[in-house]
């Protein structure tokens, strides 16, 4: 099979991975100047346990399956990680039944550890933390997404995968059984090939209009959702990631870590009609507020701008979260065709479990 993914994202990168090592001819298409520029660059970092998400649902099950995959792929490939675990915060007896519920979700997801902790079985583990009760995940990690995703390439380009960078695709129809697909670029044309993957995160619901012949309403809405990040100076004082209770459109302002030890807080949840990268830096004080719940020694003035990143969601405020999408000739009538829709948070944790889910799909 000759196969085009479109988005040389973390999800991209593995599903072009996943096809590369089935024995396809992979071209791997990215409209940037480099891999990893868009969501994927923008995260937390977070290899997530996946207590979260509704039993059944493709978050649930790619969440869990991906993690396993992930750590073994980084342990195998020596892409910088570390599961240092995870508490999630009640700050009021009035939220322990949320954990009890993320607790009961993640039993039944198959997360591995999950334990309810007294406020003095938490403070013990951090003892900078604020709560009345926590639930401890230990399988909970944090990676380093660009190592992460140069080593997914180095296994495509290994197994004969091209990368093509600066190429936008601006058209696909389906002739004679098999793709054709124009692209852009200072070295604009066109490809033939039997396969082709949507994998352009922010981008792939606009990549789908423009493949002919779809069924029509089969492309979902979009929805953006900006998360800022703020930096904090001085030591780390926390060796875990803090979580709070679940807010809407998100999982709270959490605490994260990065390899090297160093704090940040985010994202928090905005919804806008156009991407927008910029941090406000009055956003200032009502982080402050909320990490302060459970981080009272939060020092004044002690947060900085970081970054921000958007999520491409596929519902808005006041609704459910949607789950992941994963369309194939079913929901868009096209053979050959697998497109993804919605891939935010767990993405980069489920991105090896979706990529085996891809290539079967593609390859059955």
């Amino acid at each position: 099979m000759e196969a085009l993914v479109v988005g040389a994202g973390v999800v991209g990168l593995a599903i072009a991975r996943a096809l590369a090592l089935r024995g396809a001819s992979v071209i791997l298409a990215e409209a940037s100047e480099a891999i990893g520029t868009g969501v994927s660059a923008r995260s937390s970092e977070v290899i997530h346990g996946g207590m979260y998400y509704p039993p059944g649902s493709l978050r649930a099950h790619h969440c869990v399956e991906g993690r396993h995959r992930l750590v073994d792929f980084c342990e195998s490939h020596g892409v910088p990680h570390r599961l240092c675990g995870k508490l999630i915060v009640a700050t009021s007896d009035a939220e322990r039944p949320t954990l009890e519920a993320i607790y009961s979700r993640g039993i039944e997801n198959g997360v591995e550890g999950l334990d309810l902790l007294e406020r003095a079985e938490a403070v013990a583990l951090e003892p900078a933390l604020s709560c009345v009760a926590a639930l401890h995940s230990p399988a909970t990690g944090i990676v380093d997404s660009h190592a992460l995703m140069l080593a997914f390439l180095g296994d495509v380009e290994d197994a004969g995968g091209v990368l093509a960078l600066r190429t936008p695709i601006e058209a696909a129809e389906r002739r004679e059984g098999r793709w054709h697909v124009r692209f852009g670029g200072a070295a604009a044309g066109d490809v033939t090939v039997d396969g082709l993957v949507n994998a352009a995160g922010l981008g792939a619901q606009s990549l789908a209009r423009r493949i002919e012949g779809a069924v029509p309403g089969s492309v979902p809405r979009q929805v953006l959702a900006k998360g800022s990040y703020f930096g904090c100076v001085g030591r780390p004082a926390f060796s875990r990631l803090i979580y709070p209770a679940p807010v809407e459109g998100g999982l709270g302002i959490h605490l994260t870590l990065d390899l090297a030890g160093r704090m940040r807080f985010g994202p928090d949840v905005e919804w806008v009609d156009t991407p927008d990268y910029s941090v406000d830096a009055a956003r200032a004080d009502r982080f402050a507020a909320a990490i302060r719940r459970y981080w009272p020694g939060l020092p004044e003035l002690g947060l900085t701008p970081d970054y921000a990143g958007i999520r491409p969601k596929l519902t808005g405020p006041g609704e459910p979260a949607a789950d992941f999408r994963i369309d194939g000739p079913a929901e868009h009538g096209l053979p050959g065709l697998v497109q993804l829709f919605g891939i935010e948070s767990p993405g980069l944790t489920s991105s090896l479990s979706l990529a085996e889910a891809v290539a079967d799909r593609l390859m059955a």
